[in-house]
């Protein structure tokens, strides 16, 4: 029986190896799952951040994130896709294939427009990271420009990472699914945001005001489709639907975002003599962010390693954060940045092939190094220039009382929840008068 059964999955395999268009096939579908996993994360960041702000600005801040996915696609679509994959440029950009004209199959058995999807989902996701750490107070318009400059400058590094000829790529870099290629560089983009656009109005006064979460169920709510939309982050870039690493980089997921929630709670518990609840979801995330890089590559072990340490990481750089006065309402800069950075210089010492630990050698802990610093510096750099010229320009910040009413029902004209306060003036003269009508 058992001889039976080997020679069936050897036939099996045997069919898949030479059917192309089955292979195809199977790689089209759990591509696309992965992806719409992936592009579902979007609900994630929208719930969890709307959670994390004050009330008069829930619908700000989903506003925004819907602007990172209806801008951000359409840039990716336009110019982004070929600054990734198109024909490199001494592997520092791609230069062909804008708006999907002349791309060769860029990925074995996988259609371009497949990929173009996945990639997109994975664009839209990088932006996505700064929404959070400058609710409340920066303009919106401001926002939509930074979308479509995001998008650009996450696509350039990008290329050099998972470009075959980019410069990064070549040196042997490993960032499987974008510790730094999508976390270090939303982070650090999201920390140059918060501290051009500023902290909110009384956060580090003498008397500091307390800005309290709108919805911690929420917030907990959307941290759960991130960690579920994650599985088709991390396994789905494979990029194969008969991948052998697919069921390791689930499990290294699981357990990095497991052990980074626990940890996290566990130090919040000795060191405040609570269990905060915000910093539990910042664990988790911060285990996922941590393992996105090395989670085709380090064992289950290595996993929990990784994530322990992200869960410890992201308290201590939400409390430096504080001690700088940097305003980052949902800890975007201590998840994203800090742990990217962390994630991808972690696979110079856990991975199995080449890992310091493993008996490697210090090479690939050079390279990962090297890589993540560049990248981080990149989204820093980038988001500090555009928003400096907004700011110079009065361009950036919302007025102060705009930020005292809520950006809500200044800037959007609706409120997310119609009872939590009593109406401003001119909202009880549009009742009054629609009532004589």
């Amino acid at each position: 029986m058992l001889s039976f059964a080997i020679l069936v999955v050897n036939n099996v395999t045997w069919f898949w190896a030479g059917d192309e268009d089955l292979i195809t096939a199977l790689n089209t579908v759990w591509v696309m799952f992965a992806a719409t996993l992936v592009f579902f994360m979007e609900g994630g960041f929208a719930l969890l951040e709307a959670g994390l702000v004050q009330t008069k600005n829930t619908v700000s801040i989903v506003m925004k994130v819907m602007a990172d996915v209806t801008i951000g696609s359409l840039v990716f679509a336009v110019i982004g896709f070929g600054l990734m994959y198109g024909a490199s440029r001494n592997g520092w950009f791609g230069f062909s294939g804008f708006f999907f004209h002349g791309h060769p199959l860029l990925v074995s058995h996988l259609p371009t427009p497949v990929l173009w999807f996945f990639e997109m989902a994975f664009a839209v996701a990088a932006v996505s990271i700064v929404s959070g750490a400058v609710s409340e107070r920066m303009k919106f318009s401001a926002y939509l420009v930074y979308v479509i400059i995001g998008v650009t400058a996450y696509s350039i590094s990008a290329h050099w990472v998972w470009n075959p000829d980019g410069w990064l790529n070549r040196l042997g870099m490993i960032d499987f699914a974008g510790s730094s290629v999508v976390h270090a560089f939303g982070g650090f983009s999201a920390l140059a945001a918060a501290i051009l656009v500023g902290p909110r109005i009384g956060r580090f006064a003498k008397n500091p005001v307390v800005f309290r979460p709108s919805n911690l169920p929420l917030a907990f709510v959307g941290t759960f489709i991130l960690w579920f939309g994650w599985f088709g982050f991390n396994a789905g870039s494979t990029l194969s639907a008969l991948s052998p690493l697919i069921g390791t980089i689930a499990v290294n997921t699981m357990l990095a975002a497991a052990i980074g929630g626990l940890t996290a709670m566990l130090v919040t518990r000795i060191t405040s003599g609570t269990y905060d609840p915000t910093m539990v979801i910042n664990g988790a995330l911060s285990g996922l962010v941590a393992i996105t890089a090395g989670c085709a590559s380090v064992t289950p072990s290595g996993a929990l390693w990784i994530g322990a340490a992200a869960g410890v990481l992201v308290v201590l750089g939400t409390s430096m954060l504080n001690r700088l006065k940097v305003d980052d309402p949902v800890g975007a800069a201590p998840v994203h940045a800090a742990n990217g950075m962390f994630g991808t210089i972690a696979v110079g010492l856990f991975a199995t092939h080449g890992g310091l630990f493993y008996g490697g050698g210090a090479r690939l802990l050079g390279v990962q190094s090297l890589g993540t610093f560049t990248i981080s510096a990149w989204g820093f750099g980038v988001t500090a220039l555009a928003l400096g010229i907004m700011r110079w320009c009065g361009f950036l910040r919302v007025s102060a009382s705009d930020e005292s009413d809520g950006l809500d029902i200044r800037v959007h004209g609706h409120r997310a929840y119609q009872h939590y306060a009593p109406p401003l003036p001119e909202e009880v003269n549009l009742s009054t008068t629609d009532v004589a009508r």
